[in-house]
């Protein structure tokens, strides 16, 4: 028996009509007879009693009905139960990002956003090799890159622009510093092979060829923090170091080392509810930091 029966018998109930059937199934009345001669013809029973009146069940009908008014109750309660979680949305997030990024970057939107969606489970993935980033199953990925894969969908956020810091107290110990035409003759704190992929090794690669007093770091945290410590000067994020009381702006945004923020979204996942959610809360959050992303904020 085609589904569909039901729903035509359930409206010919409540209608008692051709017509008013018609109008709760948004169809003719010619077309409602014609499926109800159909159901008769095809079952071999007859559903309705037709008179000048109308139509009345018969026991064979109201058997039926009873039936079309359980499985659609059914619907409806399905329906407002889907509803209710698209409105209220339950589940598990993934979200992979560097460590730099949820430590200096989204850590206050994230308590903001579990508060707000208390019903979402938000797993925080950390790598700090940016590369492998978008091959892990994150349903969003924070990732900075300049040409993302064709494949993947997101927003742009904005650009990371890299600056020059050192700390108060290495900037005093060497108070005749010339980074436009000596940089080679400070201590600096570079990032190792692992991290060769970071825009600003194009200027260490420019810049400091020659030098000779190197610490080499196989993460942007551990450069961070050795800075900040006074070991040596360091090229970091714009949105890291200007946050960072204990260090200095020792130049301009390095002209052509930017690269683009996303937030990738896995295309098996982005239909539903809390991933959007998730999705659109963070983008909306991010883009109000672009300046301090892009360095403006100094």
């Amino acid at each position: 028996m085609d589904w569909d029966y039901l729903r035509y018998i359930h409206a010919l109930a409540i209608g008692g009509t051709l017509a008013k059937a018609g109008d709760i199934l948004g169809v003719h009345q010619t077309t409602v007879l014609r499926r109800l001669d159909q159901m008769e013809e095809q079952l071999g029973v007859q559903f309705f009693e037709r008179n000048r009146d109308g139509l009345q069940l018969t026991p064979v009908g109201e058997t039926a009905f009873r039936a079309a008014e359980r499985l659609t109750g059914e619907m409806e309660n399905l329906e407002r139960q889907l509803v209710g979680q698209d409105s209220a949305p339950v589940g598990k997030v993934r979200l992979a990002a560097t460590d730099t990024m949820v430590n200096a970057l989204i850590s206050p939107m994230i308590a903001d956003l579990v508060r707000e969606y208390p019903d979402i489970e938000l797993e925080v993935l950390t790598d700090n090799d940016v590369l492998n980033l978008s091959h892990r199953e994150a349903d969003l990925t924070l990732r900075p890159v300049n040409k993302p894969q064709a494949t993947l969908e997101g927003e742009r956020i904005g650009t990371i622009e890299s600056a020059i810091y050192g700390s108060a107290a290495y900037c005093k110990l060497h108070p005749d510093m010339d980074l436009d035409n000596a940089p080679e003759q400070q201590l600096w704190i570079l990032p190792d092979e692992s991290f060769s992929h970071l825009a600003t090794g194009r200027w260490y690669r420019k810049h400091l060829k020659n030098a000779s007093s190197i610490i080499r770091c196989n993460s942007l945290q551990a450069m961070h923090a050795l800075s900040k410590a006074g070991a040596g000067l360091a090229a970091l994020p714009c949105y890291l170091g200007d946050s960072t009381r204990e260090l200095k702006r020792l130049s301009a945004p390095l002209e052509g080392e930017g690269v683009d923020l996303w937030l990738m979204v896995n295309h098996e996942t982005q239909q539903m509810a809390r991933v959007r959610i998730v999705k659109e809360f963070l983008t909306t959050r991010l883009e109000k930091l672009s300046p301090r992303v892009e360095g403006e904020s100094a």
